[in-house]
């Protein structure tokens, strides 16, 4: 009966209770780019030897090792079987694939060419997973100075100043390194959940701030435009727009289309709001390099790139050369990025350790010269 009741469920496309679920998946679950790459590698591999998409779906769906990813397929496939386009059923799965992958189907299901997209699509994925696994392991040590920056100046205000105490003497006759410590010890064990309290605050802070367009409007402007950091940061979306731009571009998107969708890849709103200018200025008949040059965001060799793909007629081939560039670039710049945040935390650490000790040896220098007058 149970067996039953589960095939009528599954059946019944209409019902409450799939309906919810779908809605769930829809609202909650997100393609990460590692999973794209895996899906556009197993979709173009499986068209390209003949299968129908219909029946594709139907085997990549099973292949889902996320019990969300297998429902948001599934109803892919139903939706594909039903009659609905490819295009139409990833757009009905709300945010769960983003917008690129969504044109480069639009564009496959136009030409015809739906296994040569899906190949773009992974090597596009493939690259955008690589470059994010290189921040991430970049990334680790910072991260790890950065952690135990905080686990030192708990352990000094907890541990270390309670059991050197004692060998302080008067407070009077400490130095002000030592009274500031003695007084962050007293006040860290005494408010410590205030302190946990105010951290979270501003941490959630933070967040919600970057929320606030004209505030991420400013952040994102401060990122491109920083000293040092800028240049590397310009990069790194040098990169990615050049990869996407190639990509859209080469499966036969209008370049209009193509801009606003490289543009919000990026996630950057400065550069998203340039780009309207930009889109404008195309529309009217003006060489995307002029329209890219004026906005003052990517680097003059790259918009000399894009120029010389426009007087050669071929912007899509140059693009794809350039990203590859643009990806080397990116991977160095990210190193560059860790190499300037490395020594920060180094020496932040060591300023710690040395305000330790600054306050701690006089103070027991004193207490010694003490007991021996004694």
């Amino acid at each position: 009966m149970s067996k039953i009741s589960i095939a009528k469920g599954l059946d019944t496309s209409k019902s409450g209770s799939k309906n919810n679920t779908s809605e769930e998946n829809k609202s909650i679950y997100k393609f990460k780019t590692k999973e794209l790459s895996f899906n556009c590698r197993q979709l173009s591999a499986m068209l390209s030897s003949g299968l129908t998409l219909v029946k594709a779906l139907d085997i990549l769906s099973k292949e889902q090792e996320s019990d969300k990813a297998r429902a948001i397929w599934v109803d892919i496939y139903e939706q594909v079987q039903k009659g609905e386009s490819f295009s139409n059923a990833l757009e009905m799965q709300g945010d769960a694939f983003p917008n690129f992958m969504k044109s480069m189907v639009n564009a496959g299901e136009s030409s015809g060419q739906m296994d040569v997209i899906m190949k773009r699509l992974e090597a596009h994925y493939d690259k955008e997973n690589k470059m994010n696994n290189t921040i991430k392991g970049a990334l680790i040590y910072p991260i790890v100075l950065l952690v135990l920056c905080v686990a030192v100046v708990i352990l000094i205000f907890t541990v270390i100043i309670p059991v050197l105490e004692p060998l302080f003497g008067d407070a009077k006759n400490l130095n002000i390194i030592a009274q500031f410590l003695l007084a962050g010890n007293k006040i860290f064990l005494k408010y410590w959940y205030l302190i946990i309290m105010v951290v979270v605050a501003v941490v959630f802070g933070v967040i919600y701030a970057l929320k606030v367009p004209s505030i991420r409007y400013k952040v994102d402007m401060y990122k491109i435009t920083a000293p040092k950091i800028g240049p590397l940061m310009v990069k790194i979306y040098t990169a990615r727009f050049a990869r996407t731009l190639s990509s859209l571009y080469s499966s036969g998107i209008p370049m209009v289309e193509c801009l606003q969708r490289s543009s919000d890849i990026l996630g950057n709103s400065y550069i998203s709001d340039k780009f309207k200018q930009v889109v404008d200025e195309v529309k009217q008949g003006e060489p995307l390099s002029a329209a890219i040059t004026r906005t003052e965001i990517f680097e003059s060799m790259f918009c000399s790139i894009i120029f010389v793909g426009e007087e050669a007629g071929a912007l899509d081939d140059i693009l794809e050369k350039s990203a590859d560039y643009y990806d080397e670039e990116a991977d160095s710049a990210v190193q560059r990025l860790v190499s300037i945040l490395e020594p920060v935390m180094i020496i932040f650490l060591g300023v710690v350790v040395g305000l330790l000790l600054a306050g701690v040896y006089p103070a027991i220098y004193e207490s010694l010269n003490g007991l021996e007058t004694l």
